[in-house]
């Protein structure tokens, strides 16, 4: 220790030379430094106000200017920077990287049964009751609202772990003393970036409460997802009625408020309150995190991001780290969250629909989805008679038409085009009684608005707004009240919104990992909060109805909570690779699961390896364990040097932290997918794996499904396992067999022994037609 602050104080008299005025335009800036080496979070601290000293005129300048110390797990600070200051600052010793902080965005009951953890005695042991209470869950979002039934203890839970370190932070309507208990063990709040970005928090203008209690209504509908407990009779105004409860029912939860609501009412989340967040976390003694929000494409490095940064010594610390995929679909290569070291999850349909009657005339039905508790009735219309050109959008609305009270609206989505949101703003401008949104049905989701809305396909709104045109009169039209329709729809299929790989900052990292239930999940809802959240809606629900892959990604924590309490002592890669492996691609029909905003089966850039099947992930047979050394090779492959990765990665006794002299690829880390972005020529691919089945002595032989035009060996073709060998590894040979440039096709790896099958999605992208017309051929001699 005394060496550590020795050094540090001969680095500060060094770094005076770098000593830089400000200048009148700050912004918020974070500065990481990797490890935290001195192991004293008041040392850590001066040690941060010392180094921001340098580019200022004073240390109290310095201090006055720093937002955080991040001084925990990691080290790091956020501090408002001029450019000027901000380039010196990272060319001096010991920082690895210096980034503005930028605003994130979130992504955002029966869901439970239908991944089979069921709470039915009769079917199968319940899963859910038997694991969790020893494991704490921290929650990234905008709060929680405590008073909902699904965070209050679980009968005889016993009391708080003796590991935890965390607190609950008293706030406005916040009381530890009453809203902290045996399940709720912990709940911060982190306002610094927020207030940088969009002024003091007002208490009189804007709904929010500075305290970890929720009024977005995002955080509590995710905690309860991932760990509420069980909550008999839930639903939306009789909607989607069963007993509501998380994946881990019993395990702990911890809060950490990171998003706000600005006057608008969209959530902000900034970067420096996410780092802020991490620290405690890993500090409290989390197991694992989950994480609802990302940035929007471009990607940036990994390590000029705040989840980045967070999750990778979250995984060092033995966490495990879930983070929604995006929900920018179904285009490709927009996917986020995209780090080895974390959890990335799609989102994909249940079994269940909402379906809703349309009558217009008594003569025409028209089945369509929606959350609708009560009959409407009306007059059916075209938007042309209220808005220019029949573009439902409230700036074309003519304000010299008559009022739409009593009317239903029939909108297009393509005309304009036409987003639902606007489409709903446009015919609650008009005083519409209701809406019909007409959509392709490969992009229909449907959500709680302000404005009764079904929604329906182009083949039936065709019928609708046909009928309409050949009636002399404007024909009358009754909307019946929604009914829940379980176990009758083929799921799950990927939604539309659902970000899609392949990635575009790690290729070579299969992203998505996998996905889970993300589409109109009934969840807890803040009691003093409208469900849209409009201030003209006073509607008040103890629960509601979100999609998004904010939805899917507490499915995966819960989930990834109960393998860790089964499995102690399971690595995060373990964990991962368990979801992996494990995850199936077929729906519940037994055909291939499809990919929304499309026609087309779902491939890994949809789905990852699958759908998560959270009993087989429990005993998955064989993990991939991801060791030191295979972040040692990302990281190096990304442009980090030997110094920078000592000063990042945890010492581990034996691992050389320098990177290989011969470069490898990503392909080569021992990742659980197998994916290579560019396949010129043979190559040999390493994978290792450990036996975790409870049958020691066994043997796994190798089944191949093979890219198109990609040949495939794999040595040796049987693995034999015993007391005295867990681990073993394989050897997996590509060779193109085809010319084609940017194509990727896919095939698997499975291993079987008779009980358990893990398969490894195998993705490969085939680049041969810039090559000599015989470098196939030179290739395969070359053998």
């Amino acid at each position: 220790m005394a060496a550590y602050i020795q050094c540090f104080w001969g680095l500060f008299l060094s770094l005076s030379l770098y000593f830089i005025h400000s200048t009148p335009t700050p912004h918020v800036y974070i500065v990481y430094l990797g490890l935290n080496h001195i192991h004293d979070p008041t040392l850590t601290s001066k040690y941060h106000h010392k180094l921001l000293s340098n580019v200022f005129a004073s240390e109290e300048d310095a201090k006055q200017s720093m937002l955080y110390s991040y001084k925990h797990s990691f080290s790091g600070f956020s501090a408002k920077l001029n450019s000027t200051q901000a380039t010196a600052l990272a060319k001096m010793e010991g920082v690895i990287s210096v980034f503005r902080s930028k605003t994130l965005q979130l992504h955002t009951t029966r869901s439970w049964d239908f991944v089979g953890l069921t709470l039915d005695n009769n079917k199968v042991t319940p899963l859910q009751l038997a694991f969790g209470d020893d494991i704490v869950v921290g929650m990234f979002d905008t709060g929680i609202w405590p008073e909902s039934e699904s965070f209050w203890e679980e009968p005889r839970m016993k009391p708080i772990p003796s590991t935890w370190r965390g607190e609950c932070v008293k706030g406005d309507r916040f009381d530890p003393k009453t809203n902290c208990n045996r399940k709720l063990i912990g709940a911060r709040y982190y306002l610094k970036g927020f207030e940088e970005e969009n002024g003091p928090l007002s208490m009189s203008g804007n709904p929010e409460y500075q305290s970890p209690r929720d009024f977005l209504g995002h955080g509590t509908h995710t905690a309860s997802t991932a760990v509420g407990s069980i909550v008999k009779n839930a639903s939306f105004f009789g909607l989607g009625l069963g007993t509501a409860r998380g994946g881990a029912p019993r395990a702990r939860l911890a809060v950490y408020k990171i998003c706000w609501a600005n006057e608008e009412f969209n959530s902000v989340c900034s970067e420096i309150d996410i780092l802020a967040a991490f620290d405690d976390a890993l500090h409290d003694g989390v197991h694992i995190i989950s994480a609802s929000f990302g940035p929007r494409p471009p990607m940036l490095p990994l390590f000029e991001t705040s989840a980045g940064i967070g999750s990778f010594h979250a995984m060092q610390l033995g966490i495990t780290v879930a983070f929604s995929a995006g929900n920018e679909g179904p285009d490709p290569s927009l996917v986020t969250n995209v780090a080895p070291w974390s959890i990335s999850v799609a989102a994909s349909s249940v079994d269940r629909m909402f379906r809703t009657q349309i009558l217009v005339d008594n003569s025409l039905s028209i089945m369509g989805e929606s959350f609708l508790p009560t009959e409407i009735k009306g007059k059916l219309t075209d938007p042309s008679m209220y808005f220019e050109h029949g573009v439902c959008n409230s700036d074309n609305y003519m304000n010299e038409s008559k009022s739409a009270v009593g009317k239903v609206v029939v909108c297009f989505s393509t005309d304009g085009p036409t987003l639902i949101d606007q489409a709903v703003a446009a015919v609650k401008t008009a005083n519409a009684s209701g809406l019909i949104f007409v959509e392709p049905m490969t992009r229909q989701t449907a959500d709680v608005e302000i404005v009764p809305t079904v929604y329906v396909n182009f083949e039936q709104g065709t019928q609708i707004k046909n009928y309409l045109f050949e009636s002399p009169s404007l024909p009358r039209v009754r909307i019946i009240p929604t009914k829940t329709i379980i176990g009758k729809s083929p799921a799950p299929t990927v939604a539309d919104f659902s970000s899609r790989g392949p990635s575009s900052l790690t290729p070579d990292i299969l992203k998505p990992d996998v996905t889970a239930p993300g589409v109109s999940i009934l969840a807890a809802w803040p009691h003093d909060t409208s469900p849209t959240l409009s201030p003209s809606d006073e509607r008040r629900v103890r629960w509601n109805f979100q999609s998004g892959t904010s939805m899917s990604c507490p499915h995966v924590s819960g989930v990834a909570a109960l393998i860790k309490s089964a499995h102690p002592r399971w690595s995060p890669s373990a964990i991962r690779s368990a979801l992996i492996t494990t995850a199936y691609t077929r729906d519940t029909t037994s055909d291939s699961i499809l990919a929304g905003g499309s026609m087309k089966v779902a491939d890994p850039f949809d789905i990852g390896a699958g759908h998560i099947n959270p009993l087989k992930a429990l005993d998955p047979g064989l993990v991939y364990e991801m060791k030191t050394s295979d972040y040692i090779l990302f990281l190096c492959n990304i442009g980090y040097t030997q110094e920078n990765i000592h000063k990042m990665v945890l010492p581990c006794p034996g691992v050389d932290t320098s990177c290989p002299k011969v470069p490898k690829s990503n392909t080569n880390i021992n990742y659980p997918s197998i994916t290579v972005s560019n396949l010129k020529s043979t190559m040999t691919i390493k994978r290792t794996v450990r036996n975790v089945g409870h049958k020691k002595n066994t043997i796994y032989f190798a089944s191949i499904v093979k890219p198109d035009g990609v040949e495939v060996f794999i040595w040796p073709r049987a693995l034999i396992f015993s007391w005295f060998n867990e681990e073993n590894s394989y050897y997996v040979t590509l060779k193109p067999l085809k010319k084609s440039q940017g194509r990727y096709d896919f095939g698997e790896i499975v291993w079987l022994d008779g009980f358990h099958k893990v398969r490894s999605p195998l993705v490969v992208c085939v680049n041969t037609t810039d090559d000599s017309s015989d470098s196939i051929a030179r290739t395969s001699s070359s053998i």
